[in-house]
């Protein structure tokens, strides 16, 4: 039988041998005479050079400990003399890790670093990010990951996960299959039209899927290797892309239409096909009409869900239902305005509207109480250009205006909400107006990376004399104003989706309906104490978030086996234990395990 002594490349040719009779081109194996293990092990060369498993044990990512191979592990894998002959500690390497992030003056350098480190020793980067998730979740994701994604084709290296190009129409499950992992349980897709706020990506919003990814492992838990990265590759209208000779994508203008739905269709079959009807599917970052004509047409008969209208609705419900707790009001006494009307804003109002009528007003009764402003101004029946059913429902007999001040003045708002990246969108006087219609204003400006959000937690401290309840999509250090010093709330999605994703592989899920985002809002308001609150936090602090993160799991596992979506059988008697069993291990095993 043909085997291979490691992990990677050896998995590789592994799957190539027994699958087609031959190993892939680049790639061919020898018989290693002086293997100890005694068996046909075999060595792999690729492009002529030779590899022993020596060298790969301390390559593979994930067999790699870097200086933490104790002395008996360095013996029987015959790698004395590879490596000096220190032995750290897991903390001692942690130390070193963090010693050397402040050898780096960007956090662009330090995302590099960061990004490195998880390809040549996975263990090590999870397991610094789960202990210090609070200084390291800013560089791996938002803001940083907005500044990696404009420059992605630059900082290029190693890749990751899978780039199915439109060019590959007909064969996407022949790239699927190059994937060596059979067991997968959650992809991160995008086809990097909308993201963050930085608008058409291309190729190079790879960024989001990959650090999306690296946060299901480091807050839910969530094994790394069950995990898949991918871009659907439909071209970019971004000129600088299109002109840039290091694009790692298609230079061509995106298809739209017939053949780009044709396109994701056979993407959605394809997955299914390879990795089950239970494997999760989470859209990421398309543009807004896509976004939601995607969703609509997969929600009930796929396991998926779309981050960016209902994950940033269930992250920011989970922030107001936290902050009826200082302003002392209930949901449906609210009147809301958005600055924005896009999948965020209305994926939000959605769920607002959702989480009023829970409390005993109708829809139509609650969709009165939110108001939204976009490009082209106040969504009224006065506007000449058709909207979607999405907007219509939050259509008012108003007259049409597009400036936010007046409209502030019009409308009384006691919530503003902002999801246009349209950088100090609230401006001093709009913050001031605020303080005149309620005692306690809600501000969320949502939008991200940090220099897109529409007013920074200073002016929203300073500008409503420390009374506001603020929050934002990226983090914004303390503010101190009156002697008093205000923590901001950091509205990020991070509280959500892994919580969700650990749930729904742990279950092995067949579908995520409206409900679960409600009550995963639910469960991170729960999580807010009166010590936050009296900090100014309507989230819990980012240190407690895998907390977080499992209390969600356990309570939508719990829902899922109520309705009948978990195809898990039988349902487990301790849920807790259950979502534990699933969980990643994040510390290194006693003695290291090789395929002999």
């Amino acid at each position: 039988m043909f085997r291979l002594c490691f992990a990677s490349m050896g998995n590789m040719a592994t799957k190539a041998k027994e699958e087609n009779g031959n190993v892939p081109n680049g790639i061919s194996c020898e018989n290693c005479s002086s293997c100890s293990c005694r068996s046909t092990t075999q060595r792999v060369i690729v492009g002529g050079a030779k590899f022993s498993k020596r060298m790969e044990y301390l390559r593979d990512p994930r067999i790699a400990r870097g200086l933490s191979f104790s002395v008996r592990d360095r013996e029987s894998m015959s790698v004395k003399g590879l490596l000096p002959p220190a032995v750290r500690t897991t903390e001692l390497e942690m130390k070193a890790v963090l010693l050397n992030l402040s050898l780096y003056s960007t956090p662009l350098a330090k995302y590099c670093y960061l990004r490195e480190l998880h390809d040549y020793n996975e263990k090590l980067f999870f397991r610094v990010m789960k202990d210090h998730t609070e200084m390291l979740m800013p560089l791996v994701y938002t803001p940083t990951v907005g500044d990696a994604c404009l420059k992605y084709s630059l900082i290029f290296r190693r890749p990751k996960g899978l780039f199915i190009s439109i060019k590959d129409k007909g064969k996407v499950s022949e790239v699927l299959a190059n994937w060596p992992e059979k067991e997968v349980e959650s992809i991160v897709v995008t086809d990097g039209e909308r993201i963050l706020g930085l608008g058409d990506l291309g190729a190079n919003g790879m960024g989001i899927p990959v650090g999306k990814l690296a946060l299901y492992t480091a807050l839910g838990g969530i094994p790394p290797e069950k995990t898949l990265p991918i871009t659907l590759d439909v071209g970019t209208n971004n000129e600088s892309n299109l002109n840039d000779p290091l694009y790692i994508g298609l230079k061509e203008k995106r298809v739209r239409g017939k053949l780009y739905e044709e396109f994701v269709e056979e993407f959605m079959q394809a997955a299914v096909k390879r990795f089950g009807k239970t494997c999760l599917i989470q859209f990421e970052d398309f543009g807004n009409a896509n976004a939601f004509s995607l969703l609509a047409k997969y929600k009930n008969s796929y396991c998926t869900f779309n981050d960016d209208i209902q994950g940033t609705a269930a992250v920011a419900v989970a922030g107001l239902i936290a902050s009826l707790r200082i302003t002392g009001r209930s949901l449906q006494d609210q009147v809301v305005l958005f600055q924005g009307a896009g999948e965020a804003a209305l994926g939000i109002a959605d769920l607002l509207c959702q989480a009023m009528v829970k409390e005993g007003i109708t829809d139509k009764e609650a969709a009165s109480k939110i108001w939204m402003l976009d490009s082209r101004g106040l969504l009224c029946f006065e506007r000449p250009d058709e909207m979607n059913d999405h907007k219509l429902k939050y259509s008012k007999e108003s007259p049409l205006t597009k400036d936010l001040h007046e409209l502030v003045k019009r409308v009384k708002p006691t919530i503003l909400i902002g999801a246009s990246a349209q950088t100090n969108a609230f401006n001093a006087q709009i913050l001031q107006n605020m303080l005149e219609f309620s005692s306690r204003p809600v501000i969320f400006a949502l939008s991200n990376p940090t220099i897109k959000a529409e007013c920074t937690a200073e002016d929203a401290f300073v500008h409503t004399k420390g009374k506001c309840v603020f929050a934002s999509g990226s983090p914004f250090p303390p503010v101190t104003y009156e002697g008093k010093t205000y923590y901001p709330g950091q509205g990020n999605n991070a509280y959500i989706f892994p919580g969700i994703a650990l749930a729904a592989n742990a279950c092995k899920a067949t579908r995520i309906d409206d409900e679960v985002f409600l009550i995963t809002a639910k469960t991170v308001a729960e999580m807010v104490s009166q010590a936050d609150l009296d900090e100014g936090r309507v989230y819990p602090p980012l240190s407690k978030i895998q907390d977080v993160s499992f209390k969600i799991a356990v309570a939508l596992a719990q829902y899922f086996f109520d309705t009948g979506v978990a195809t898990v059988s039988p349902q487990p008697k301790d849920m807790e234990s259950f979502i534990r069993s699933k969980q990643y291990d994040f510390s290194y095993p006693g003695t290291v395990k090789l395929n002999k």
